[in-house]
C-alpha cells in the first residue's frame, strides 16, 4: 500500500460523500470522485475495486456519525421519554430546514439502487437502519418504555417518512407532525 493509504482512502470517501450527496450516486462518475479527491482514477481503484464498493464505503462512513447525532438529540432533550422522542423530531426539523439538505443519504442511495437489491450499499443502508432501530429500542427501554422494540420500529418509520415528505414539501411542519405522532406512541 502506498504511504498514507488510509489518509488517501479517507480523502476518497470524503470526496465521494460530498458528490454523491449533492448530485446522486448515479450522476457522479468515478472520474469526478478522483478529481475531487485530488488523485488519479488508478489510485481510486487501488483503494476501491469498484464504484459499488465506493458507494458502500460512503454509506458506511455515515453510519456512526448519524447514529451519534440522533443519540445526542435524544440525550440532550430534557424530560420524559415522550419529550426525548419529540426532541429527536424537533432537532431533525431544524437540521433539515435548509436548502443544503437533500434528504437521508441512506434512503436516497437505496432509492437509486432499487433495481439492484443485492448491492453492497443497500446492505449497508439496511444495517444502519437496523442499528438505529436497535439503539432507539434500547434508549426507550432505558427510559422505562414498554414494548420498546415495536415502538422504535414505528418511530423509525415516522422519521423516514418525515424525511421523504420534507423532500417534497420543504416544510418542517411535517416533521413536527411526525414527532407528535411518535411522542404519542411513547405515551400510549
Amino acid at each position: 500500500m502506498p504511504p498514507n493509504g488510509s489518509e488517501t482512502r479517507d480523502r476518497i470517501v470524503a470526496a465521494a460523500a460530498r458528490l454523491f450527496y449533492a448530485e446522486g450516486i448515479r450522476a457522479v462518475s468515478v472520474d469526478a470522485v478522483a478529481e475531487k479527491a485530488g488523485i488519479t482514477k488508478k489510485t481510486l481503484y487501488y483503494h476501491f475495486a469498484s464504484k459499488d464498493e465506493l458507494i458502500a464505503a460512503y454509506l458506511a462512513a455515515r453510519d456512526q456519525p448519524t447514529l451519534d447525532l440522533y443519540r445526542s438529540w435524544f440525550e440532550g432533550t430534557e424530560g420524559t421519554a415522550r419529550d426525548k422522542v419529540r426532541g429527536l423530531f424537533t432537532q431533525f426539523a431544524r437540521a433539515v430546514d435548509t436548502p443544503r439538505w437533500k434528504g437521508c443519504g441512506f434512503l436516497r442511495t437505496t432509492a437509486e439502487l432499487a433495481s439492484t437489491p443485492g448491492h453492497p450499499a443497500i446492505k449497508v443502508g439496511a444495517l444502519h437502519k437496523k442499528r438505529f432501530e436497535s439503539w432507539l429500542a434500547g434508549a426507550l427501554t432505558g427510559e422505562g418504555v414498554g414494548d420498546a422494540e415495536r415502538i422504535a420500529r414505528a418511530i423509525m418509520i415516522l422519521l423516514d417518512g418525515a424525511a421523504a415528505v420534507m423532500l417534497i414539501h420543504r416544510d418542517p411542519a411535517y416533521v413536527e407532525a411526525a414527532g407528535e405522532a411518535a411522542a404519542g406512541l411513547v405515551a400510549a
